[in-house]
């Protein structure tokens, strides 16, 4: 049976390491919000290739860090690609003055959470939303 998370890599020299452990922690944390998890492409990649699926897709003409395309036919199970410009979480980490690793786990279970259900638009739901990303980040530890 093939892996239910993988992980792409398109215009971008970038490797994720520990994949198992990012696996285990992605599945985890689904379990926990009462999703089923079928399947989960993460995609990383540069600014140009993210702000083209930015434009071409969502009619976006600005740079982003990451687009979550939710391809789920039920509000249960997940199936999903999730670009990920890589460059674009460094210069954020750089803002935030975090850890590169750190801040690319925190946009990958942004993605995760907008998948169970979480949005971002007010700023009630951006509060429960970071709530979250620390939560499930305090639960993977060091990496």
């Amino acid at each position: 049976m093939p892996a239910k998370i993988n992980f792409f890599a398109e215009e971008t020299d970038f490797k994720l390491k520990n994949k198992k452990l990012l696996r285990t922690w992605v599945e985890q944390t689904l379990l926990a919000e009462k999703r089923i998890l079928k399947e989960i492409n993460f995609i990383f990649c540069n600014d140009a290739y993210l702000l083209k699926i930015n434009q071409e897709y969502l009619q976006h003409d600005t740079y982003t860090d990451i687009i979550t395309f939710d391809n789920s036919e039920t509000t249960e199970e997940i199936v999903s690609d999730i670009f990920i410009s890589v460059e674009r979480a460094a210069e954020n980490a750089l803002s935030f003055q975090t850890p590169f690793l750190q801040e690319l786990h925190r946009v990958m279970i942004h993605g995760v959470l907008h998948l169970a259900g979480y949005k971002d638009k007010s700023a009630k739901d951006v509060k429960t939303m970071r709530s979250k990303e620390n939560f499930y980040l305090s639960s993977l530890g060091p990496v």
